[in-house]
């Protein structure tokens, strides 16, 4: 287990690095640098010094090589010193600690609205007992992956604040505005929570325990929720790992359609304005949020089904329903049923 920690730990450093490597390789690719472009901005239109931009490039470091300008930020980096920010005239921790709390509270809220979603759909699909309700149940899934964010965060305002008039455009504190957007970037990000989940929850009712516990009477509720949510369930978890990235990118977007203040705003803005250094700690942030969930993901998954042991994951489309792997769409084998007994398939 150490070992495992140790190896974990790191690739989760290594996949920092790349993202870092890679933000700043891709920013001094830019035509033009962070200095003049600030220095033109505030300059609205007249003509910049060029005094005036060499001492601020050699005060702020563009003037060094390269090699030697990224080795020095990896030093900084690694001193916990993510920069300064030219346009919000502040550090970079400073200032993504004023706006980080608004959109961590809409991601947790988006990712429980899509985790209720995914449980409820996947509920009706196998408990329903009209064949009809079950299999339009599985179509959901296809459907809410289909929805953008942008388009429906738009319906949703067009809707609730220009026809009904419950609320407002600008956010205001209330109740609604708080779950209306979790609730949009939620639908799109439930649709693979549910597909996974349905996956698994068929295979599991091909496993020999189905079997012996509809032998001992159970009824096909106490069969679902008793023994086959549990062996389902891991998977599910591993997918809120992979869906990261898809949630961070979705609370940008939601963030921008609704007008609310939080990482979407101050990244647009960061971007637009060539903010280095702030766009650089965005991406280093999101970084760490990533691999961080998922080595936590990683380490409470043995823990759900404890024939499987601490190992890395596989890629989910590489799962195989004759495989027990960590990150498999599929968490036991896909043993045949007893001979003799009844079987189940949920559809």
């Amino acid at each position: 287990m150490v070992r495992y920690l140790l190896t974990r730990a790191g690739y989760a450093v290594a996949v920092v690095w790349l993202a870092y490597t890679f933000t700043f390789v891709a920013i001094e690719l830019l035509p033009s640098d962070p200095i003049t472009v600030y220095l033109s901005r505030i300059s609205e239109g007249s003509t910049v010094d060029p005094t005036l931009v060499e001492a601020m490039k050699q005060y702020y470091g563009f003037d060094r090589p390269l090699p030697l300008r990224y080795l020095n930020q990896l030093w900084l980096l690694g001193h916990g010193n993510f920069g300064y920010s030219l346009n919000a005239a502040r550090p970079v921790t400073e200032r993504i600690g004023e706006v980080i709390a608004p959109t961590v509270t809409l991601a947790v809220s988006a990712l429980t609205v899509a985790l209720l979603l995914a449980a409820s759909v996947v509920t009706v699909a196998v408990l329903a007992t009209n064949a009809t309700v079950r299999s339009l149940t599985r179509s959901v899934p296809a459907l809410f992956s289909a929805i953008p964010t942008f388009w429906l965060g738009l319906v949703a305002l067009q809707v609730l604040s220009f026809q009904l008039g419950v609320m407002t455009i600008f956010p205001d504190g209330s109740l609604l505005s708080q779950i209306v957007p979790a609730v949009v970037l939620g639908i799109p990000l439930s649709a693979p929570f549910t597909q996974v989940l349905l996956k698994s929850v068929d295979t599991a009712y091909q496993q020999p325990y189905v079997s012996v516990a509809r032998a001992k009477g159970a009824t096909e509720r106490q069969v679902f929720f008793t023994h086959v949510v549990k062996a389902a369930a891991a998977p599910g978890l591993t997918m809120i790992g992979l869906a990261t990235g898809t949630l961070l990118t979705g609370t940008v977007v939601t963030e921008t359609v609704f007008s609310r203040s939080g990482v979407g705003k101050v990244l647009e803005e960061a971007v637009s304005r060539q903010d280095v250094a702030l766009v650089q700690g965005f991406v280093l942030l999101s970084a760490v949020i990533f691999v961080t969930i998922n080595l936590v993901v990683d380490l409470i998954y043995p823990l759900l089904d404890p024939r499987v042991t601490a190992v890395p994951r596989r890629k989910l489309a590489a799962g195989s329903a004759n495989e027990l792997t960590i990150g498999s769409a599929v968490p036991v084998p896909a043993v045949a049923a007893v001979p003799g007994q009844p079987t189940r398939s949920p559809s």
